[in-house]
């Protein structure tokens, strides 16, 4: 061969050479696409994504809908060209792999984090709802976790509300762990908490704490919970989780236990993360949520307030709502009809 054919063979090599690894060798980012929507007043497979017992429910309307981001899996890589074209098509983002699964993260301790913020979100609508709604609500020490194999094991569960410890009533998230402290190491603790709207009542010996042998301790966290009356479950599968749809499922609820129809037949999406008090919290894929709500039909969609910023470039022809509280969102549905009523973002 002359030298100019061995160049150009080389040159060729070199190409392909760097175009495999930029196909075939990951980048450190993970693609955000439009997901689904799911109509929280609707069904699945016939049962009600949400069934409400022991209180009145009242006839609903129209769509709301839920929305979802498809994120790539944490066992799973996204090459350079992909990620290239998730940042520069619209609708679509590439983020930092580590700001969505911290090293190590595996898919199986995503998924379960991710059943987890689902979980919490679903409570914390129920109670933000039947506060909006007038319902009777009452804030109790609930056991958060149970440490394996402590005393506690087997006997409390995560989510049981404390009632008393000790033959003493409790109310604050630190009395469990007073009264506790007032035994000695190997002192059977009577418990007395409310499981599944009935009371239970545990006997659990105390043993030495691992940073000082002279506290007693029984193996469980204390957070603060919420008791109320009426028995509200979630039926969406296992293909939907995080904290997201809080708002969503608020104001599903609230629609259901309150006269008069919130949507009044409209298709209304949203997003957004619920405390118990109400307080709207910021989400991310925000221009993915709202692509895929376009896309599903949707005629108006909810935005938290500190989301409002994404906005920017965003083309849809969505009535777009800022919500700053549950309260909000109840008000600004039933102004739809009033545009000029309605918060907007910027």
């Amino acid at each position: 061969m002359t030298r100019q054919t061995w160049t150009a063979f080389f040159s060729a090599a070199v190409f392909i050479a760097l175009t495999a690894l930029l196909v075939f060798v990951p980048a450190p980012y993970v693609s955000w696409s439009p997901g689904g929507t799911q109509d929280t007043l609707g069904t699945i497979n016939d049962v009600p994504i949400i069934s409400i017992k022991d209180t009145p429910t009242f006839p609903t309307s129209g769509r709301l809908d839920l929305t979802t981001v498809s994120v790539s899996r944490a066992d799973s890589r996204v090459s350079l060209p992909e990620a290239v074209l998730s940042y520069w098509l619209p609708g679509r983002d590439a983020l930092p792999r580590t700001s969505v699964y911290p090293e190590g993260t595996s898919a199986v301790e995503a998924e379960q984090q991710q059943t987890i913020s689902m979980q919490t979100a679903q409570h914390d609508a129920v109670v933000a709802a039947l506060q909006a709604a007038g319902e009777k609500v009452t804030a109790m020490p609930v056991v958060s976790s149970v440490v394996v194999d402590g005393p506690a094991h087997d006997k409390l569960r995560p989510g049981d509300l404390i009632i008393s410890v000790d033959g003493q009533g409790v109310h604050a998230v630190e009395d469990p762990g007073t009264l506790i402290r007032k035994r000695p190491v190997g002192y059977r603790v009577p418990f007395v908490v409310l499981r599944d709207h009935r009371r239970v009542t545990v006997e659990i010996a105390t043993i030495k704490s691992d940073t000082d042998p002279r506290v007693p301790v029984v193996g469980i966290t204390v957070g603060m919970g919420y008791s109320y009356g009426p028995d509200i479950s979630f039926d969406l599968g296992d293909r939907i989780g995080g904290p997201s749809a809080g708002l969503v499922f608020a104001l599903a609820i609230y629609d259901k236990i309150t006269p008069g129809e919130l949507l009044a037949g409209r298709h209304i999406a949203g997003t957004g993360t619920i405390s118990p008090d109400g307080t709207v919290g910021p989400i991310g894929g925000l221009q993915e949520k709202i692509t895929a709500a376009d896309s599903a039909g949707a005629e108006a969609f909810l935005v938290p307030a500190p989301n409002c910023g994404e906005l920017a470039g965003l083309d849809t022809d969505l009535e777009l709502i800022k919500v700053t509280t549950l309260a909000d969102g109840i008000e600004s549905l039933g102004n739809l009809d009033a545009p000029d009523r309605l918060p907007r973002c910027g």
